[in-house]
C-alpha cells in the first residue's frame, strides 16, 4: 500500500511521542487519549499495541487509503511530571490550532531540550521531604536530622551511579545500602548514640527509592484493561522494592553487633 512522507513523518512523530510518556511514567490511557488527539487534529486513526518495552503503532487515513506502521522501544527517563504536562498540553495546541506536523515537532524539541529543575534542588527537596516522612512516622528531630543526612548522600550517589550506566537494580542496592548505612554509622557517634529514634530513622532513610510512580500507574493500567505494562510495572516495583530491602538488610547486618535496633 502506498505511503506518502506525511503519514510516514506523523507516525515516527507520534511513536517517538508515546514512547517518551511512557517512558517517564505516565499510564497507558492518558498515552493513548493524548496520541489519538493528535492523530485527530489530521484526520488520522491510531491504533496502538503497548507491551513492557516497546510499542506497535499503525496510523491510517481512510480518505487517502495509507497505512503505516511503528515500532518503538520505550526508553525509561525520569519521572518528571513537568514533562508530562507540557506534553499534554502540547496535544491540545495541535487540537485545537491544527499546526503542522513541523510545527509539532519543532515545539516538541523545544520541551525535550528545556532545562529541567536543578538537580541540587532536587536533591534538597528530597532530603526535606524524607524528613519529613520519618517525623510523620515518630521520628524526633534528631532522627529527621540523619535522615536528611543520609538521604542527602544517598540520593547524590543515586545519580552518580547512574550517571555511569550502573544496572538500576544493583544501583538501588548499592543506594540503600549507602543511606542506610550512613544513617546509622551517623546514630552510632557519640554524641548521638542512644539519643535518637534510630529505628524510624534507619527506616525511613531508604524511602526516597521506593517506586511510587509504578506502583500507582501499574494498578491504574490494570484496572484500564492495560493488563499486560500494569503487572510488569508492578513487577518492575516489587524488583526495586526488594532490592532496596537487600542493601538495608546488608547494613543492618553489619552493625547488629555494635548497634541495638
Amino acid at each position: 500500500m502506498y505511503q506518502s512522507a506525511k503519514i510516514k513523518e506523523t507516525t515516527g512523530f507520534i511513536a517517538d511521542y508515546a514512547a517518551v510518556l511512557l517512558g517517564s511514567g505516565v499510564h497507558c490511557t492518558r498515552v493513548l487519549r493524548n496520541s489519538r488527539r493528535i492523530c485527530e487534529a489530521y484526520g488520522l486513526e491510531l491504533t496502538m499495541t503497548i507491551f513492557a518495552s516497546n510499542i506497535i503503532l499503525t496510523l491510517s487515513d481512510p480518505e487517502q487509503d495509507e497505512i503505516c506502521t511503528e515500532v518503538v522501544h520505550i526508553r525509561q527517563l525520569p519521572v518528571s511530571f513537568e514533562l508530562n504536562a507540557e506534553l499534554s498540553a502540547l496535544s491540545w495546541r495541535v487540537f485545537d490550532n491544527r499546526l503542522s506536523i513541523d510545527e509539532v515537532k519543532r515545539e516538541y524539541g523545544q520541551i525535550m531540550q528545556k532545562p529541567r529543575m536543578n538537580h541540587w534542588l532536587v536533591t534538597l527537596l528530597v532530603s526535606v521531604a524524607n524528613a519529613c516522612f520519618c517525623r510523620l512516622f515518630g521520628g524526633d528531630l534528631g532522627a529527621m536530622g540523619l535522615v536528611f543526612i543520609s538521604t542527602f548522600a544517598g540520593f547524590r550517589l543515586l545519580r552518580f551511579v547512574k550517571k555511569r550506566g550502573i544496572d538500576h537494580s544493583l544501583a538501588v542496592i548499592l543506594v540503600s545500602f549507602f543511606s542506610s548505612f550512613a544513617c546509622i554509622g551517623l546514630a552510632s557517634l557519640p554524641p548521638l548514640a542512644g539519643c535518637v529514634n534510630v529505628t524510624v530513622a534507619v527506616a525511613t532513610s531508604v524511602l526516597f527509592m521506593v517506586p511510587g510512580v509504578p506502583l500507582i500507574t501499574g494498578v491504574i493500567d490494570i484496572f484500564e484493561n492495560h493488563v499486560l505494562i500494569g503487572f510488569a510495572r508492578l513487577m518492575r516495583a516489587i524488583l526495586i522494592m526488594l532490592c532496596l530491602a537487600v542493601g538495608l538488610s546488608i547494613s543492618m547486618v553489619i552493625f547488629s553487633g555494635s548497634l541495638q535496633l
